[in-house]
């Protein structure tokens, strides 16, 4: 059994065009109800969701047994694809690792550019280490063991929650850490201390203000994340949602996220908006000011 996939036709998209302004105009109205209404409808809406993924769970085991063809064609659909995404049914595609962790190497070479360096990647060790190589400046100073820890270690780690260790494979001697590293002043001087490590739940949130930012702090051991206190579907604040499995869902509109990285489960491209987090001691601190 196959089925031939067809573009949407101007009927079919006028449809779904109706559809979603529908939807929207529903969400608008809502909006200006108090929070009791909120949460009723809220709650009625979190029951229909739940009776759909049901049935949506039972159809796709029904096809599967018939027609694993036939349930690759019909997740094509843009449409049937964002509705199984909404109640995840279906994961979303991921870029390779290698190509992650050379995302993060280029999300800190201005950094060390500035300080006429540069790195590469030398190798990935599966399942959790990566070797680079500090290349220029940063291959003899001996600030090196600084840059590596705070800059380039944490943002492979962020891209790539995987990844456990970040091993410099040029690295010849112990590093002076009092000195400085291109990382400092960019960001350390600008942290704000915000709570202490035992004050946010493990594997919960903690809602917090920092210079007026709203934020929400996730704890997981060691690992402290920062967030911006609002769901990127329409803002709506997140810290009373859901907290399952590292999983926030926000009250309102039901959007999943992960909270160790940030990711939407719901709609891939609108993560969450994520702060630089320092741990001193049992002191949080959070960068609001970019």
């Amino acid at each position: 059994m196959t089925i031939a996939k067809d573009k949407p036709t101007v009927e079919e998209k006028s449809t779904l065009e109706e559809l979603v302004a529908e939807i929207s105009r529903f969400e608008a109205i809502i909006s200006e109800w108090d929070e009791g209404q909120r949460c009723v409808v809220v709650g009625l809406k979190r029951a229909i969701e739940d009776l759909h993924k049901e049935a949506l769970t039972r159809l796709i085991r029904t096809v599967k047994q018939e027609s694993l063809e036939a349930l690759r064609h019909a997740v094509e659909d843009e449409v049937v694809y964002g509705i199984l995404r909404y109640h995840e049914l279906v994961k979303p595609p991921q870029a390779p690792l290698e190509q992650r962790i050379q995302t993060a190497l280029e999300a800190v070479r201005p950094s060390l550019k500035s300080h006429d360096g540069d790195v590469e990647l030398v190798a990935v060790k599966l399942p959790d280490t990566v070797e680079i190589r500090l290349i220029g400046n940063c291959s003899h100073c001996v600030a090196s063991s600084l840059t590596l820890t705070e800059g380039i270690e944490h943002t492979i780690k962020a891209y790539c929650p995987e990844i456990t260790h970040v091993v410099a494979v040029n690295k010849t001697k112990e590093a002076d850490l009092s000195l400085t590293s291109p990382f400092e002043g960019t960001i350390e001087d600008r942290c704000v201390e915000v709570t202490r490590v035992e004050k946010i739940p493990e594997w919960c949130v903690l809602a917090a203000e920092v210079d007026g930012q709203r934020v929400i702090l996730w704890r997981k051991g060691d690992k402290i994340t920062c967030y911006r206190n609002a769901c990127t579907h329409l803002a709506y604040p997140i810290d009373m949602g859901q907290v399952s499995n590292g999983i926030i869902t926000c009250p309102f509109h039901r959007f999943k996220y992960k909270l160790e990285t940030g990711e939407c489960l719901t709609a891939p491209e609108l993560p969450l908006e994520s702060y630089p987090v320092r741990v001193d001691g049992n002191k949080v601190f959070v960068q609001v000011e970019k």
